[in-house]
């Protein structure tokens, strides 16, 4: 019975593959910053109503009969075909295992000719490859890899914190996309540990340039906290299921993203002075990679200012070469006789340092600074939307990023590195001037001066210390924390946030504000010191007032700071910590 069922299987994978019986499904692949489209990933399935649907059984079987190659050809054409049949956007993301990728069929298989069948780019396609699969040869493949990021193919590792070895490989081949298996993303929102992970292959994504997926969301959620870590691009069944036809992303996906990414924490001093890279690079001439040696030095020793030049393939950046490349390769006995008559493509470098022009100044420094010592000082290429840009120079770079740390630090309060005065006003008139609904919050130790004259002014920060770091771990970093003074704090968020938050903190800062007294006083739950008048007086320990205030009809910052300040009073007289909402 057992070897009837064996041949039946073997029988209709047979049937399968020669019949060509395999349907493509695409699952989108959308940005977590405004749910734009980056493309489609192509999902293969059997013959519907047999064991062979289940794409995990299809390619078992396959792996079993020996048959392994036959089926990735056919399932990446069948994708190919699909795809152009039904007019998809953005690029396509095709699974292929990395121990065929040298295998000269496959190569056959991606063609200009190939895929020009299909109306494809090779700048479309994306080889995504899996860590589970053991790579032989790893020299091999990164060689393998390494010729077709030249054809311009882009490479994605995929499941990446599933196993063990794809850090591995990713330092090994530098790979456009990191694809975050679905396990890690499971219940983010509330797994601490996955979110430090994630955040920190986010880090490790930025200086490495390198886009990260989100695969397996199915939750609104779990969307939230990576948009809030800052992946940025996701997919999974909350974004769409699988489909065989190719439909529009939700509107109301795309306006959870867009809210989300709506409010920024330290948006007031980069909105008045943006930040980003493209703002302090400037032009360079630019050369096509038919231009001869001779005609390059010409071009030098005309302007003396000229630090080097970019060379472009239909504005499309390929290399650059700096004033102490090429007087290197031209210098000696028979440089110049060498070289001169030569095309520039033959001795430009195309090892150089490319980022996009909306790349913060601070990551491009950083950026700069982990380059070999002999690139340190060479210039660095910008790009807009994959085409040449401008450039920005070393000392450009790190004379920008001193002057916006200073500015930056001039408005910190010094205590807790909270935004201060400057920025808060800043903040609040953005909130006043802009359409979105958002909601203040006003925040006030009640008895923190008791507190203060009898414990002392050491320990008094502490608190305020305490309290900052408090709010830090329960305000999304996409929402704004200022101190403005004293034992007085603001939040500015979207106002569906902010009785949350309320509770939130009076929660945590009733159950932590103990570990501040002694243990009797936290007995008698009072202190003695002097009021105002310099009486004795009898003093409850520490509580919380905060005032909420959403924003409708004010007209100045001031009208909101004067309804803050008469909540807040408000809410001080009830007794224990409380948050009061104003009356619009």
């Amino acid at each position: 019975m057992i070897r009837l069922k064996e041949e039946h299987l073997r029988e209709l994978f047979n049937r399968t593959i020669k019949n060509e019986d395999i349907q493509t499904v695409f699952q989108p692949i959308i940005s977590l910053k405004d749910g734009e489209l980056l493309g489609y990933e192509a999902l293969s399935r059997g013959p519907s109503n047999t064991p062979l649907q289940n794409p995990e059984k299809l390619f078992s079987y396959a792996m079993e009969y020996d048959q392994l190659w036959e089926l990735e050809f056919l399932c990446r054409a069948k994708a190919l075909e699909s795809a152009h049949m039904l007019h998809s956007q953005g690029k396509l993301f095709l699974n292929v295992n990395p121990n065929i990728m040298s295998d000269p069929k496959f190569r056959q298989g991606f063609t200009r000719e190939y895929l020009s069948r299909y109306k494809f780019e090779a700048n479309k396609i994306v080889f995504e490859i899996t860590e589970k699969e053991a790579v032989s040869k790893l020299f091999h493949f990164k060689k393998t890899v390494d010729h077709y990021k030249e054809q311009l193919y882009q490479i994605a590792i995929d499941d990446v914190g599933s196993g063990y070895s794809g850090l591995n490989i990713i330092t090994d081949i530098h790979p456009h996309f990191m694809k975050l298996d679905m396990k890690l993303i499971r219940q983010i929102d509330s797994d601490a540990i996955k979110q430090s992970l994630v955040k920190s292959l986010c880090e490790f994504a930025d200086l490495s340039q390198i886009s990260i997926i989100a695969e397996g969301i199915e939750t609104k959620e779990e969307l939230c906290k990576l948009i809030d870590l800052g992946v940025e691009y996701g997919q999974g069944y909350f974004i769409q299921k699988p489909k065989s036809v190719l439909l529009p992303i939700r509107d109301d996906l795309v306006e959870i993203i867009v809210v989300e990414n709506k409010c920024k924490r330290y948006i007031s001093l980069n909105r008045k002075t943006d930040t980003s890279v493209g703002n302090i690079s400037t032009p360079l001439p630019t050369l096509g990679v038919t231009t001869l040696v001779d005609e390059v030095k010409s071009t030098m020793d005309q302007d003396s200012t000229l630090p080097g030049c970019c060379i472009v393939d239909q504005n499309r950046l390929v290399g650059v070469i700096t004033r102490n490349q090429l007087h290197y390769k031209i210098s000696g006995t028979y440089g110049y006789s060498l070289y001169n008559k030569r095309k520039i493509h033959e001795i430009m470098d195309t090892n150089f340092l490319q980022v996009d022009r909306n790349t913060p100044i601070h990551m491009v420094a950083k950026l700069a600074m982990m380059r070999d010592s002999n690139r340190l000082y060479d210039f660095i290429t910008i790009t807009k939307d994959g085409q040449y840009y401008g450039i920005v120079t070393v000392k450009e770079l790190l004379e920008k990023s001193m002057e916006i740390e200073i500015n930056v630090a001039k408005h910190m309060n010094p205590l807790t590195e909270l935004p201060g005065n400057v920025l808060i006003e800043q903040q609040l008139q953005l909130c006043i001037d802009s359409t979105d609904r958002y909601g203040i919050l006003y925040l006030d130790l009640d008895n923190f001066k008791p507190y203060n004259d009898v414990y002392g002014f050491e320990n008094g920060d502490q608190v305020l210390m305490h309290l900052a770091h408090l709010l830090e771990e329960i305000v999304s970093p996409h929402d704004f924390i200022g101190h403005i003074g004293g034992d007085d704090f603001i939040i500015v968020a979207s106002s569906e946030k902010c009785v949350p938050y309320s509770e939130q903190i009076i929660e945590q800062f009733d159950a932590t504000i103990t570990r501040f007294y002694t243990q009797d006083d936290v007995e008698v739950g009072w202190i003695g010191s002097k009021n105002r008048h310099g009486k004795d007086e009898l003093f409850p320990l520490m509580t919380i007032s905060i005032a909420v205030i959403f924003k409708s009809h004010f007209q100045s910052t001031y009208e909101l700071a004067k309804e803050g300040s008469k909540v807040k009073k408000q809410c001080k007289q009830m007794a224990g910590s409380n948050y009061l909402i104003s009356k619009e």
